[in-house]
């Protein structure tokens, strides 16, 4: 429903990269990827055997930290070829229906479904080469480490067992800064143009919900123009681009005819639902948004908050109150609502009828109808039914209370970057990898 920072902004990850399973347990959203933490200590303990802290100062010491880089290297890959073998594993568990039964269910009880395998001591060997891993005396492998790897991981079985069909994308922080719009001089509009022309369907999936074209407009104004630029030159033939806003609620797809005035043609529901959402009635979906906002309005009470509920025809929030005036939410503020909230709608009687998400926009609480791993699935369906090992998400919100994008790896293979930087980034390292160059 809204963005990040105007009316939008799990301890886990990756349907591929990091399979945890989502859990009712409002609480836990505070607790940390598991699976991220677990592999952080495996490579911890060739890091405190090998590192070479006293290199700087000992006799000999130039000869110790070069013998450091090889040893660590070698001990830091083998352990993520370990890690590698039991994925696997756990996929075979997977394909016969015993997934839980497989060692890695056993030593982290959180993980859930892998959608592809994982290249981890290749994609740990790119990223050392970057990132110089390794060679480092002081500081061990980070989280920020290992979450680029599994990224690296999940690109290149992606390009190996591909072909990628489909890309979605969140929209704040993801592809722009928080509350901005997708300029023209976005830089990662050339590597989406670059998608778009090898035939790689691509999907915005975001939580601002409008049923206006003009709206979305105004946020992607630059792709959606160098799309029509693009194809009006005849450098792209029937490029394929859908939006999808409120989580899962409101389809456009990209239309350069002269017709469509914001280069976005709204697709009825009735051409795209899931067998699912034509459970939904009316009267769940208002009793859902009901309880919610009184949730929200106990929370505003409770904390203090100046702020104003916003009530959409598929969703709820607060934004500041006061105008040009209004305070910033604090995060603990945020966090507290997104929770409350939360626990406030699992426990009531019409949210266990509706799938619904509740998020942390940044300065702004949200709850949708729906969420992102059926916005996911609802592009899969539309655009000729792929499949999620044949489909990458790219977000950044999967570890904060109320993030979003969390829901999405059930529905395909992910990628969690930091900002839109770390989206470029992610691009052209997809391109590489699939042996076409980054740069053009």
């Amino acid at each position: 429903m809204g963005t990040k920072s105007e009316l939008f902004h799990a301890d886990t990850k990756h349907a591929t990269i990091i399979g945890q399973s989502p859990s009712g347990d409002a609480l836990k959203t505070h607790r940390r990827d598991q699976l991220i933490e677990w592999i952080k200590g495996l490579l911890a303990v060739p890091f405190v055997l090998h590192s070479q802290p006293t290199a700087a100062y000992d006799e000999g010491g130039e000869v110790l930290a070069k013998l450091m880089a090889p040893t660590a290297n070698r001990r830091y890959a083998e352990i993520m070829h370990d890690v590698e073998e039991l994925i696997n594993d756990h996929i075979s568990h997977q394909k016969k229906g015993t997934h839980g039964r497989s060692k890695l269910k056993l030593l982290i009880p959180s993980v859930g479904m892998f959608f592809t395998p994982l290249l981890l001591k290749e994609a740990f060997q790119f990223q050392d080469g970057r990132r110089k891993i390794s060679s480092r005396r002081f500081v061990p492998p980070s989280f920020n480490d290992i979450r680029l790897i599994l990224n690296t991981a999940q690109i290149m079985s992606l390009v190996r067992d591909g072909p990628l069909q489909l890309v979605t994308f969140d929209g704040d922080v993801t592809l722009y800064d928080d509350g901005e719009s997708l300029t023209e001089n976005n830089p990662v509009i050339p590597r989406i143009l670059r998608l778009l022309s090898q035939g790689i369907k691509v999907g915005i999936v975001t939580a601002a919900g409008y049923t206006d074209a003009s709206r979305y407009h105004e946020r992607l104004y630059g792709l959606l123009e160098a799309i029509r630029t693009a194809v009006t030159q005849g450098e792209m033939r029937s490029p394929t681009l859908v939006v999808l806003g409120g989580e899962s609620n409101y389809l456009f797809a990209f239309d350069a005819s002269s017709q469509s005035q914001h280069l976005l043609k709204y697709i009825p529901r009735n051409m795209w639902m899931l067998e699912e959402m034509k459970l939904w009635t009316e009267m769940d979906v208002e009793a859902l948004l009901d309880v919610a906002e009184g949730a929200l309005r106990q929370c505003v009470t409770n904390l203090g908050l100046s702020a104003e509920i916003l009530r959409k025809e598929r969703a709820v929030g607060i934004v500041p109150g006061g105008g040009s005036d209004a305070r910033k939410f604090t995060r603990e503020q945020l966090e507290e609502t997104v929770l409350v909230t939360q626990q406030i709608v699992e426990m009531s009687p019409a949210g266990g009828k509706l799938p619904f998400c509740a998020f942390n926009g940044g300065n702004d609480v949200f709850v949708d109808i729906g969420d992102k791993s059926l916005g996911v699935q609802v592009c899969q369906r539309y655009l000729g039914g792929i499949e999620g090992s044949k489909t990458l998400h790219v977000g950044d919100q999967f570890l904060s209370a109320g993030a979003n994008d969390f829901k999405a790896r059930l529905a395909c293979t992910t990628a969690w970057i930091a900002s839109p930087t770390e989206t470029v980034e992610l691009l052209d390292e997809l391109a590489f990898h699939a042996g076409s160059d980054p740069h053009t």
